[in-house]
């Protein structure tokens, strides 16, 4: 199999509680995370704040280089889990998703939720260039360590579309 051709599932473990427990509970610790976009034709990623009570969710900038690359090809990729302290990093569980982005501009609901969970965000939250993305998400796969990697849906993972 080459890196362009799709994973068959044979490479995945069958989904079972402990994989949504684990993927679940990266979701509901999730505070940040790295986002993947296109941009200029070539792979971008940089992180962002997340929130992923209710939906998935960011703040963002207009000015950002992700923003503008959002609005031009929605379809994104967010990595979320970090390494321990101690350990190897490639052992310790992360959750990728597949999703759409929808640029969904200033909320007073997805304000009061957002600051919530980042209170330090009251700083900047109303300045003219920030609204929100909501992500879609398409596809979920855990990587639970050596091994331990699963196809996981949105039921799965619990995670309301938002």
């Amino acid at each position: 199999m080459t890196m362009s051709e799709p994973a068959a599932n044979a490479n995945f473990r069958e989904v079972d509680d402990e994989a949504r427990g684990i993927a679940r509970g990266l979701l509901a610790e999730a505070r940040f995370g790295a986002l993947g976009v296109m941009l200029e034709g070539a792979p971008f990623v940089t992180r962002i704040a997340l929130n992923a009570e209710g939906g998935l969710i960011s703040l963002v900038s207009t000015l950002s280089q992700h923003t503008a690359a959002l609005k031009a090809t929605p379809r994104c990729s967010l990595l979320i889990g970090e390494p321990g302290i101690k350990g190897d990093p490639l052992t310790h569980p992360r959750l990728t998703l597949q999703a759409d982005a929808e640029l969904v501009g200033r909320d007073d609901t997805l304000r009061a939720r957002w600051l919530k969970i980042h209170p330090k965000a009251k700083l900047y939250i109303d300045f003219g260039d920030f609204g929100f993305v909501r992500f879609q998400v398409r596809a979920a796969f855990l990587n639970g360590g050596f091994g331990y990697a699963c196809r996981l849906s949105n039921d799965d993972i619990a995670l309301s579309q938002g």
